[in-house]
């Protein structure tokens, strides 16, 4: 494949045809390269990309699945795959050639992942260790589907990590109730955590809500958007799913409660956001809190079990729940059920007195 010498400019461009994935037959130039050797390594690569031959290296391929998958996924979740990408698996992979990887160099990768540990010295768990090959995985099955590789290795080794259930935890209203007492101090805490526990929203939806999201008349908050904090900018988003679009019903004492916050804030506009702060900020407090008070410590997302245990132990059913949180599915709600040993005793009481009235 040749390379020209542009005469004019002093510089080195490449021209050719090639055939692309699709069979079509395309022309390309490029231009402004200082040496011929640069300009003969850009139509190689190029090459390699476009016209998908896995004789490519693995470097060369995330090019490619980074092009066909970034703009499908929301930029949360990209980041989040793209981190595990360039940390834990071009390291090992990126000079090998797609069509040479073998399930004994996946097996090989798998031993070194389950030998690193994290920085509070714990090795990771089975179930990073599951979305870590589940990442690799997902490569190579984008090359089997869209560009003819042959097979996906990490599918013949199988998974290091099992995805296990972990143990729910959550604040009784006992807890919270001590918990809350402590962010009184600071305003913009204590109503913060008042809608967390009380509505039970996810906390990008918090920190998303804006002083029109409110309806203190109707005694209800709307959620339509969640709020992140990704490359040192403010990102608004579309909710999780579409069941987490919805209005949910405050409790009285919570509206004349925002009702006085929106008092305290100067100029509100409508559209403000109601908490400027930050999951970190929250997270910084929940430390605070839990050390005056020696309330057991949670992360901010179990302040949402909490209102789903507090819930299920009102009666409420899981379809009722399920609507006000925002599940997609009653069966993520009905994963809370297991939260409740009273009412395992309570079921037997029940049954003891039936048994009682049935041989009386």
């Amino acid at each position: 494949m040749p390379a020209y010498k542009d005469a004019k400019m002093g510089t080195w461009y490449t021209a050719f045809y090639f055939t692309n994935w699709q069979g079509q037959r395309l022309k390309k130039m490029k231009r402004g390269f200082t040496t011929k050797r640069a300009a003969l390594e850009w139509e190689r690569d190029f090459l390699q990309k476009e016209t998908a031959d896995l004789d490519m290296t693995f470097a060369a391929f995330v090019d490619i699945y980074t092009t066909d998958m970034k703009a499908r996924l929301k930029l949360n979740t990209w980041l989040t795959k793209e981190s595990i990408i360039q940390k834990k698996i071009l390291p090992y992979f990126k000079d090998k050639k797609m069509s040479n990887i073998k399930p004994s160099d996946v097996m090989a990768w798998q031993a070194e992942m389950m030998k690193l540990t994290s920085y509070d010295g714990e090795r990771y768990s089975s179930t990073y260790l599951k979305t870590l090959h589940n990442q690799l995985s997902a490569i190579f099955n984008h090359a089997v589907k869209y560009y003819e590789l042959k097979s996906n290795p990490a599918a013949k080794v199988g998974n290091m990590g099992s995805e296990k259930t972990k143990e729910i935890l959550f604040w009784t209203q006992e807890e919270y109730m001590k918990f809350s007492d402590a962010m009184m101090d600071k305003p913009i805490s204590y109503y913060a955590f008042e809608v967390l526990y009380w509505c039970g929203v996810r906390t990008g939806e918090l920190l998303a809500l804006t002083a029109e999201d409110f309806d203190l008349e109707k005694g209800t908050v709307r959620i339509n958007k969640s709020y992140q904090r990704l490359q040192s900018k403010d990102v608004i988003t579309e909710p999780k799913t579409p069941k987490s679009n919805r209005v949910i019903q405050m409790p009285q004492s919570l509206c004349d409660k925002m009702e006085d916050y929106f008092s305290q804030i100067y100029k509100l506009k409508p559209k403000d956001r109601v908490f400027p702060i930050t999951k970190s900020y929250l997270h910084a407090e929940m430390r605070r809190g839990c050390k005056e008070t020696g309330v057991k410590k949670i992360t901010i997302h179990s302040i949402r079990h909490s209102h789903i245990s507090l819930l299920i132990d009102m009666g409420f059913s899981a379809v009722a729940i399920a609507d006000r949180v925002g599940h997609e599915s009653i069966d993520i709600t009905f994963r809370y059920a297991h939260l409740f040993p009273s009412k395992q005793a309570e079921m037997a009481n029940r049954l003891e007195e039936l048994q009682n009235v049935g041989q009386g």
